[in-house]
């Protein structure tokens, strides 16, 4: 049973991937993020003495911290915010006791910079990677859309990643597309996140027998696209379809709905 101040890996893994999750900072300490080099799924790294800095990044927002083993890391830096206002808490067990819930883990070696870029114009891919990355990654990703023959000189000139574009790595696969890229490459394979994948490709690839939601979602994303002429707006938008996709993949594939209709006078 947590601690008040703490958090379970089971309650934490309920919170990520939807805009209630706080803000997960890693404080682990060099020497042991070395041992075991992944994240929890949107955490970030910060030195744990550096707790003034903490404060401002946090900004009012509330956090959980996390450590190795959940102990005096953590706490200690946990108390320093709670002293300062902010709501602060502790992953209990830390990153050992998710691990050994078997919950996903990112590869930090795969996270590229904060600033990507891709073809103006999304419809699902281009909406759905940047949802992914953002609630699971890096809630601070930042996202440009430019013109398709502008892509890879936009990446170069301004160190953006460049994705869903040909003949680079955050691509499509064979019959995979982005997304399917980017849950195997940030290791997010989860029922939730593999259900919600197979509807985006089958909307994405025009394979709609994968998945009977696709037309809902190819429909939503088409409607979207002629609703905003600004790309970062219909990204802005789009956040909550995924967000209310998500939901459904995780926790409400078996509610139904149907008229109720009555006996007949």
């Amino acid at each position: 049973m947590p601690a008040f101040n703490e958090i379970s890996p089971a309650q934490l893994i309920r919170l990520i991937g939807t805009p209630a999750c706080p803000v997960l900072i890693d404080v682990c300490i060099d020497d042991d993020f070395a041992e075991d080099p992944y994240l929890i799924p949107g955490a970030r790294r910060y030195p744990y003495n550096d707790i003034n800095a903490l404060t401002e990044t946090l900004d009012g927002r509330g956090a959980v911290i996390i450590c190795q083993k959940g102990k005096k890391l953590s706490h200690g830096v946990a108390a320093q915010l709670r002293a300062a206002g902010l709501n602060a808490q502790v992953l209990q067990g830390g990153n050992h006791a998710w691990r050994a819930a078997s919950l996903p883990r990112v590869p930090a070696t795969t996270i590229p910079g904060p600033l990507w870029v891709t073809r103006h114009r999304p419809k699902i891919d281009r909406i759905a990677c940047p949802w992914l990355i953002r609630r699971f990654v890096d809630s601070d990703a930042r996202f440009l859309f430019v013109p398709p023959a502008d892509v890879i000189a936009v990446a170069e000139r301004f160190d953006a990643t460049p994705f869903d574009v040909e003949d680079t790595f955050w691509s499509h696969r064979g019959d995979q597309c982005t997304f399917d890229t980017m849950i195997a490459e940030f290791e997010l394979s989860y029922p939730a996140l593999d259900t919600l994948a197979t509807v985006i490709r089958a909307a994405d690839t025009n394979r709609h027998d994968l998945a009977p939601q696709a037309a809902g979602l190819l429909a939503l994303s088409v409607g979207l696209s002629r609703m905003y002429r600004d790309d970062i707006a219909q990204l802005d938008a789009g956040m909550g379809i995924y967000d209310a996709l998500y939901r459904w993949a995780r926790d409400g594939q078996d509610e139904n709905h149907d008229w109720p209709a009555g006996p007949r006078s």
